[in-house]
């Protein structure tokens, strides 16, 4: 399923590094319960290794632990009872090969807090999951949506930076 998800950064440009699938995008709802969260990740890892980024590189790794970071706290955060949450996973070129991650929730209310402002975790048994983030994403953030209630959790990984291996 996909849907028209308020995103200041709708516009996709070919990559170069994928001439045989013009874009690479993924787009679907998933339950949002922790079923729809492993369920993302796991999608996500699939479709990845379609795209040519296979199961075990620094790319790959990478990308599915954000992805599975941010859709867990889309369900641990963001859940409204009987409203998925969406995943939107697409290669976009800025200005090299850059793996882009939007999760969208309904809940606008718990937002998380602004990049480079997260508190440390200590030994607290939660809580370091946008730490994961912030240290592998190349950058970070997340926006209130604006016709709908909820909000947009995203990050990017450059691939080039990061390895595309």
């Amino acid at each position: 399923m996909t849907s028209n998800i308020d995103s200041p950064h709708r516009t996709m440009q070919p990559t170069h590094n994928f001439p045989h699938l013009g874009t690479p995008s993924f787009d679907m709802r998933f339950t949002s319960t922790p079923r729809g969260a492993r369920l993302a990740r796991r999608l996500s890892a699939v479709r990845l290794d379609a795209w040519g980024l296979p199961y075990g590189t620094e790319t790959h790794e990478a990308v599915v632990l954000i992805t599975a970071e941010l859709t867990a706290n889309a369900v641990r955060h963001g859940h409204v009872a009987g409203r998925d949450f969406h995943l939107l996973l697409r290669v976009v070129e800025r200005p090299g090969p850059t793996a882009r991650i939007e999760v969208t929730d309904t809940r606008g209310e718990r937002v998380p807090p602004r990049p480079g402002k997260l508190p440390a975790a200590g030994l607290a048994d939660d809580g370091r999951g946008l730490l994961l983030v912030e240290g592998l994403a190349t950058r970070w953030g997340w926006y209130a949506r604006t016709r709908a209630p909820g909000k947009t959790v995203w990050a990017e990984y450059d691939m080039t930076v990061g390895g595309a291996d």
